[in-house]
């Protein structure tokens, strides 16, 4: 195997690990002795360091580590402060007040009062960080018990639960007719 593709070859599980990898396995991943790994990473870095890229290796005891040139954090730091964006569609906004309101609260809870599946709209929930695992019920089988986070709190620009809006009859009515109407769609698709 010729120098360039060995060098690619490590290029590209450095950045598929994201974390420091030991020169031994990177070694038996090229099939080469560790002095020459070694000597292939050192050629590396000295390529990313001479030229206008972004990233370098850093050699952490016998490890090297693919990250971020230092000079670069000022234009991370524009990322990572940006919040994230997240779309809630109806159903999520069901799901999440139902949450909210009933914490805490099984999946099987959550159906029984929507009416339908839940299972996609409580995982993306906790995607976005909405929601989490709050503990089990002490039930048969031990179920997952849902409750709304902090970020949930900031979300929606509330100090705690107890300044959520109270909820009316109707509306709770209109939730039930909605999720009676969302499953009659699902049974006809």
């Amino acid at each position: 195997m010729d120098r360039q593709k060995e060098k690619a070859i490590l290029e590209a599980v450095l950045f598929t690990m994201g974390e420091s990898v030991e020169v031994e396995r990177l070694s038996a991943v090229i099939e080469e002795d560790q002095k020459t790994t070694r000597e292939l990473l050192m050629e590396m870095k000295e390529e990313y360091d001479d030229t206008a890229c972004g990233v370098t290796l850093i050699e952490l005891d016998d490890s090297f580590q693919m990250c971020t040139k230092a000079e670069m954090y000022e234009y991370l730091i524009k990322i990572a402060k940006t919040p994230r964006k997240y779309v809630l569609t109806d159903t999520l906004l069901e799901t999440l007040s139902i949450v909210a309101y009933k914490q805490p609260i099984t999946r099987a809870e959550i159906e029984k009062i929507r009416g339908v599946s839940c299972d996609h709209a409580v995982n993306r929930l906790v995607e976005f960080g909405l929601i989490t695992e709050v503990g089990r019920m002490d039930a048969p089988g031990r179920p997952l018990l849902f409750g709304t986070t902090e970020e949930f709190l900031r979300s929606f620009g509330v100090k705690s639960l107890e300044e959520l809006p109270e909820l009316s009859a109707v509306q709770i009515e209109e939730f039930k007719m909605q999720a009676e109407q969302e499953a009659s769609v699902q049974l006809e698709v």
